[in-house]
């Protein structure tokens, strides 16, 4: 039988075509080397997932039967990648006994290697009883890992966020807001996997049946490498190091008075204006520790850290606009503090209930 380089082979590989060198760039990064070889790993176990596809539509299988069984897909590692780079991400490191999340997935690699070096006859025979069966159960076993995994990622990088809230006024940069949509949206993908891989198993849907999920697939893969490649760069503060010391606190101390007191002080100084000011540097400037600077904002002042100081860039902004100043706002924005647009945007959103430019037009005359 000849080979058809139809366009469904061609979207799957220009898919592959980008996500392979994007793997390979990854692989050697000098920015979070573990995490973005983590993710390039990723990458290509997800590209591998939908290679059967990409050469079964352009009809490698019926030319080549041998090569059933060839283990390409091995979608039982991609959970447990997705949580361990997002993992080293925050970390620096893989979680404990990381070989353990990989053994379902080495497991499904070891079988489909066993089977596709059986003896032809036989290897036909195990195809009619096992194929069936066995992507039902694969099916069942992703959708169950996607959700447990995607809820520990979730969960890593909810603690990860509320840790940088503390301790950095910049930590929208490292809102990892990407890995967290990718995180819930992998599980959503595995039951819509699981459940087309069943009916597929009580009415054949045949390849073209099943291309619009292995676009979707591919799609995610990009999604997430592109992403991935554009954030790696950033230095992410490593989790133990944003815990607070443990510092003996006096038996009695009224925060809300020290809160206040500090307040005036950052604001009188315009301390707030520095756009990687964080909790230790701003401990200094006070003559202070870190946790007394923490307790003097959370429990004196109720709020938090990042909050807090966003806020004082908040109300340098509103002062600039209520006041007519000209220039424009992203400018005001950047010399209050503000890193980037979207950090701004927010704040400023959360902080006044609209956007900056509606702030400014209700206070021309």
């Amino acid at each position: 039988m000849d080979l058809v380089f139809g366009w469904r082979t061609a979207v799957l590989t220009v898919a592959a075509a980008i996500l392979l060198p994007l793997a390979v760039g990854l692989s050697t990064s000098f920015h979070n080397r573990l995490a973005a070889r983590t993710l390039a790993t990723l990458l290509i176990v997800m590209t591998g997932v939908f290679v059967p596809w990409l050469i079964g539509f352009a009809g490698f299988y019926d030319r080549w039967w041998w090569l059933t069984f060839a283990p390409f897909s091995n979608a039982l590692l991609v959970p447990p990648l997705l949580y361990l780079h997002a993992y080293a991400l925050v970390t620096g490191r893989w979680s404990p006994a990381a070989w353990r999340h990989l053994l379902p997935g080495a497991i499904q690699f070891a079988y489909q290697a066993a089977a596709f070096l059986l003896p032809t006859p036989l290897k036909r025979h195990w195809a009619d009883l096992a194929f069936t069966t066995g992507n039902a159960i694969v099916a069942s076993l992703l959708a169950i890992s996607f959700v447990v995994y995607g809820a520990w990622t979730i969960r890593l990088l909810h603690d990860y966020r509320d840790a940088l809230s503390q301790k950095r006024s910049d930590d929208a940069r490292f809102a990892t807001a990407w890995l967290s949509r990718t995180a819930v949206a992998y599980p959503l993908l595995a039951i819509v996997w699981a459940g087309w891989l069943l009916v597929d198993a009580v009415t054949p849907l045949g390849y073209r049946g099943l291309m619009p999920l292995y676009a979707a697939i591919a799609g995610f893969a990009l999604y997430l490498g592109i992403a991935g490649w554009r954030y790696l760069a950033l230095p992410f503060p490593a989790l133990d190091t944003l815990e607070h010391p443990e510092v003996r606190s006096p038996a009695v101390r009224n925060w809300q008075a020290q809160g206040e007191e500090w307040a005036t002080r950052i604001r009188d100084n315009g301390w707030y204006r520095d756009d990687a000011l964080t909790l230790r540097r701003l401990a200094s400037l006070l003559g202070t520790n870190e946790t007394y600077v923490s307790r003097a904002l959370n429990e004196g002042l109720g709020v938090g850290f990042s909050d807090f100081v966003n806020g004082l860039r908040c109300e340098d902004v509103a002062a600039a606009l209520a006041a007519d100043d000209s220039r424009p706002v992203l400018a005001i924005a950047l010399d209050a503090g503000f890193a980037s647009k979207a950090s701004f945007n927010r704040a400023f959103q959360r902080r006044y209930g609209r956007a900056p430019s509606a702030y400014r037009a209700s206070h021309k005359r």
